[in-house]
């Protein structure tokens, strides 16, 4: 059986993949555990009614489980753990919340417009407590395999990667070499090739929130 799950598409490329690290999230998962999925990509600009009459919040990622659309990335994932549990994805529960705080630092150092306002630093202490847990735990976040909160990272780092290059002109410092490792390690892998969105399309994504 092929699930169906519906997925940003690129702003501007109604047919191809965009920019959503929650919907990637969900694709690396179903990718990692070789289940059989069908894209559907929305245009976020002009939902489909289809897609509205399924899921009036009308927020992508969503997944068609026994004929009901499940959204949030988070149920998603653990209804995928569920029903599909080899390989398994678990990870224990006390590193579940390792980077949680990474995307919020770098949306806020993203939109700051004051260099002195602490963003930058923010972001850093958050990629500078990944290094020190990977550097006592790694590769990993939870050791020799990859597991679902690194599936929920990846996607962020690789927007966090594009968008701070882009519009910041900003790189992960080289002296944080257990997360230049952990990201070499998770692009890599043939989940995240298949799933990943073009770069333009990552900055097409994000610009508007840059100006705002």
């Amino acid at each position: 059986m092929v699930l169906e799950v519906a997925v940003k598409a690129a702003t501007g490329a109604p047919d191809v993949l965009g920019d959503c690290p929650f919907c990637q999230r969900v694709q690396l998962t179903l990718e990692e555990k070789k289940v059989p999925y069908k894209a559907l990509l929305i245009n976020l600009t002009e939902k489909p009614k289809w897609f509205l009459d399924a899921n009036p919040e009308g927020k992508v990622p969503v997944i068609k489980l026994d004929d009901k659309w499940i959204s949030d990335s988070d149920v998603i994932v653990g209804i995928l753990e569920e029903k599909y549990p080899e390989p398994s994805l678990a990870t224990p529960p006390e590193f579940a919340s390792v980077g949680s705080k990474i995307l919020g630092s770098f949306v806020s150092f993203l939109k700051s417009k004051d260099p002195n306002d602490g963003t930058e630093q923010a972001l850093l202490n958050e990629l500078k407590a990944l290094d020190d847990h990977l550097k006592a735990h790694g590769p990993y976040i939870a050791g020799e395999k990859v597991t679902a909160a690194d599936l929920s990272l990846a996607p962020k780092l690789y927007h966090l990667q594009i968008v701070l290059g882009h519009f910041k002109n900003w790189t992960i410092p080289e002296s944080l070499a257990h997360v230049h490792n952990y990201i070499k390690l998770l692009f890599s892998r043939e989940s995240f090739e298949k799933t990943k969105p073009p770069k333009d399309y990552v900055i097409a994504g994000w610009a508007p929130k840059v100006n705002a």
